[in-house]
């Protein structure tokens, strides 16, 4: 299993991208390659590979359509490009399946050998949720497998299946994302993640928001980093770009700053208390098919992390404005008491001490309660996870960084399965700026009767443990 390999990243008709690596796609169809003809292990008769998330980047790329569409375009998606409507994902994944056609090749190979497929919807291919974009990609890669015969078809169909939440093999592996554990990227109602604004699409979130609105249309600024960056990181690269080009990043980063609001007060509105109605159904009939019991599941549930878009001040945190306002607050307050005291007199010097000593405890306190590495939080939550549905592994993807760690009080691992999404260094680009990803992926194999699983790195050779 792998996960995070965000095919279409670098789809962008509305600005300049990093270019996706040539290099990860050509190890990634060597990997598909190697794991279809290797022998299969104890009482097995077919590999099944597992992404675990962000196969797809649905929401990074941005593109215009090529033709007329059912759903009408809005004004946002004429100015940042097609958006997740059923129409416009399928075809946002036509124009994926022709950038990569040599890894849809290689997994309908894969498939067309007999083994089986599963997808774990992530925070960047939600998109997933419609029927007709799933069925798309059965059919594009059973055309890639040159299948023509309806039974053969159906029976190549019947082994890619998809699931919006997590796949949990019992007593074995449970296996989701992780997104739901960072309220940056987390999804409302995930079984019925649509948007109250409008049905027809699904429902953005803050990292949607952010990568349509100021991230894709502008050159430079790339989608990760952004966890060591603080305020003055974002006005020195404003700057960078001039005058014009820091007025147009002012422009698009207020324009996201209005619509991360427009979605909070979404939130509360009949239709939002609808679709979670509609989420809870659908819940319930999960808890039945896999049989977990609706406690389990609620309890599950129970472990998420709501979506920063709730409340006020998680969108000012988010966007580094509480820290704007801070500042601004305590510099209104100095000019204040510089007026009433006099600059010059000595009763000002106590006040503006307070005054500064306030500024930094609660510039400090800021700073710490914004984190958005939830690399921690996934791993206390994997914890939970295998005491709620017993598995010797928790499996997820999300962060891109490898990681093998015992939960559970040793009686489980939690392991995130890292990324092979990798962008070309740009020219001046210094090493700790161009990405280079691990390539990891996780074998579960079946060993007289007990699991064993081994964490690699697909290298030149092939693949080879994975050391930290």
């Amino acid at each position: 299993m792998f996960s995070d390999v965000h095919l279409g990243s670098d789809l962008n008709d509305h600005g300049k991208a990093a270019r996706r690596s040539g290099r990860i796609d050509r190890d990634l169809v060597k990997f598909l390659e190697h794991y279809r003809t290797q022998p299969l292990g104890e009482a097995s008769d077919r590999w099944r590979i597992v992404i675990a998330g962000d196969f797809i980047d649905f929401i990074g790329m941005s593109v215009d359509p090529t033709g007329p569409l059912a759903t009408a375009l809005t004004d946002e998606e004429r100015a940042h490009g097609l958006g997740n409507a059923a129409d416009h994902a399928r075809e946002k994944l036509r124009r994926v399946a022709a950038r990569h056609a040599d890894i849809f090749e290689a997994l309908a190979r894969f498939v067309a050998g007999g083994h089986a497929l599963t997808i774990v919807h992530g925070n960047h291919d939600v998109e997933f949720h419609w029927d007709a974009v799933q069925t798309d990609f059965r059919a594009l890669l059973a055309a890639h497998a040159g299948l023509d015969d309806a039974s053969e078809v159906e029976a190549f169909a019947a082994r890619i299946d998809f699931n919006p939440w997590f796949f949990y093999w019992e007593h074995i592996a449970y296996i989701e994302h992780g997104h739901q554990y960072d309220p940056f990227c987390a999804t409302d109602n995930l079984m019925a993640p649509l948007s109250p604004l409008d049905p027809r699409r699904v429902a953005r979130g803050f990292c949607d928001v952010l990568l349509r609105y100021v991230v894709r249309p502008t050159n430079g600024l790339r989608e990760h980093g952004h966890e060591t960056k603080d305020a003055f990181d974002y006005i020195a690269f404003g700057m960078h770009l001039g005058l014009r080009g820091m007025v147009k990043l002012g422009v698009r980063f207020f324009e996201a700053v209005v619509e991360l609001f427009r979605l909070r007060r979404a939130y509360f509105t009949d239709a939002a208390r609808a679709l979670r109605a509609e989420h809870e159904r659908r819940v319930a009939l999960l808890a039945q098919a896999t049989r977990i019991g609706m406690d389990r599941i609620r309890a599950l549930a129970a472990l998420q992390t709501p979506p920063v878009t709730h409340s006020i001040r998680g969108i000012l945190a988010s966007v580094l404005l509480d820290r704007l306002a801070l500042a601004l607050g305590c510099t209104l307050l100095m000019v204040v008491t510089a007026i009433v005291m006099g600059l010059h007199s000595g009763h000002f010097l106590i006040p503006s001490v307070i005054i500064l000593t306030a500024w930094a405890i609660g510039h400090r306190y800021l700073v710490k309660s914004r984190q958005l590495d939830p690399a921690e939080q996934m791993a206390e939550r994997a914890g939970h996870l295998a005491r709620l549905l017993p598995a010797a592994f928790v499996v997820m993807g999300h962060t891109h960084a490898p990681v093998e760690k015992p939960v559970a009080d040793g009686t489980a691992k939690y392991i995130n399965l890292g990324s092979w999404a990798e962008e070309e260094p740009e020219a001046g680009d210094a090493d700790d700026i161009a990405y280079h990803a691990p390539r990891t992926h996780l074998v579960i194999h079946i060993r007289d009767g007990h699991p064993v699983a081994e964490l690699r790195e697909w290298d030149a050779h092939g693949p080879r443990k994975y050391v930290s």
